[in-house]
């Protein structure tokens, strides 16, 4: 080991040594919080409104709740929050970026960590050491590698099929059932609850590299190999829509997971069923509205697609991890959760 290399492992162990603290919804009580700025305005308003609308979908005895998300706000501090939104039967289903499932809550699951970013080098210096950089939150390079490797070693232990992406996941979430090193994940958590996970873009993530891995060393091998058929997890979460009759959607973010789970009204009429719009709707997001993209679309310009209602929607122009906390947190101990029916979706599928 070179002189070098002993000084960059040294850099290297500074830079990443305050690890991110997920936050705890239960260990503050967010109420009278959110009931003060319901009595104010702006992004505060926003903020009571989307909080009341989402105590209505958990009180509301007929609507299935899917969580949305998209960005990096796992990594940035709400991976527990999450995860306590399923184990406490808040969510029924969960549609995210392979980011979110896999390169932050998976990697965590597998013993890895997110740390803050006290101090921000050039980015080419980070290259170097093998540090990537969200914002202001560092992975470790090489320890993601370790979930591209675990990604590729549940693919070699399955069946050369194709499979949904919510397929797969719950394959993960039984992996992290006998290897994970936390308790705390979403991707165990949801195996362990019979919440599907849906990932529509599920290859832009880790588990991309895994699978090609997977797919190039059969090829080579002269074997079969699995894919992800992105179709059957449109029709998978299209059966859940037609199953739920009212739903509610709590959205951290927007594009492809937002698109993909408002699809499933017209979908379902597609397939020549007859299906509400989603009852309730909640849209967390920074995007600007004016570049029409699907990030920053309005829920009020979905209502002319014909996927949601005005009646019961929000949108809150804010960071999520300054205003989810507050939102999950009024949510948790209001209470309405002790009362709701358990869906267990992914039993709607024989894996």
């Amino acid at each position: 080991m070179t002189n070098e290399t002993k000084i960059n492992d040294g850099r290297k162990a500074e830079l990443l040594a305050t690890q991110v603290e997920h936050i705890d919804i239960k260990s503050f009580d967010a109420r009278p919080i959110i009931d003060a700025m319901k009595k104010m305005s702006f992004t505060s308003r926003d903020t009571g409104r989307a909080a009341e609308l989402y105590n209505m979908m958990l009180a509301d005895q007929d609507c299935a709740v899917a969580l949305v998300v998209a960005g990096s706000t796992s990594a940035g501090g709400c991976m527990d929050l999450y995860a306590e939104l399923v184990r406490n039967n808040m969510v029924d289903m969960i549609v995210a970026t392979g980011a979110t499932i896999v390169d932050m809550d998976f990697f965590e699951g597998l013993g890895h960590k997110h740390y803050q970013a006290n101090e921000v080098p050039d980015d080419d210096t980070l290259r170097s050491l093998y540090i990537d950089r969200i914002y202001d939150t560092y992975i470790d390079e090489v320890a993601l590698q370790n979930v591209d490797h675990t990604i590729f070693e549940i693919a070699e232990s399955l069946a050369p099929k194709a499979y949904s992406s919510r397929a797969f996941i719950r394959e993960m979430g039984k992996y992290l059932v006998q290897h994970g090193k936390k308790e705390n994940s979403l991707v165990k958590l949801a195996y362990e609850h019979d919440v599907p996970i849906f990932c529509p873009a599920f290859t832009d993530s880790s588990a991309g590299f895994g699978l090609v891995k997977h797919q190039v060393d059969s090829m080579k091998a002269g074997k079969p190999y699995l894919t992800i058929d992105s179709i059957a997890d449109f029709r998978e979460l299209t059966d859940i829509k037609i199953k739920a009759g009212t739903t509610g959607l709590m959205m951290i973010g927007g594009g492809v997971p937002k698109n993909f789970i408002q699809d499933t009204v017209v979908c379902a009429e597609i397939l020549g069923h007859e299906v509400d719009v989603h009852k309730y709707a909640v849209q967390i997001t920074v995007a600007d509205v004016r570049d029409g993209a699907c990030s920053s679309s309005t829920l009020q310009e979905a209502a002319s697609w014909g996927k949601v209602s005005t009646a019961m929607e929000q949108m809150v122009f804010a960071e999520a991890t300054s205003v989810m906390p507050l939102i999950a947190s009024d949510a948790y101990h209001r209470g309405h959760w002790r009362n709701r029916e358990k869906r267990a979706f992914a039993k709607l599928f024989n894996d």
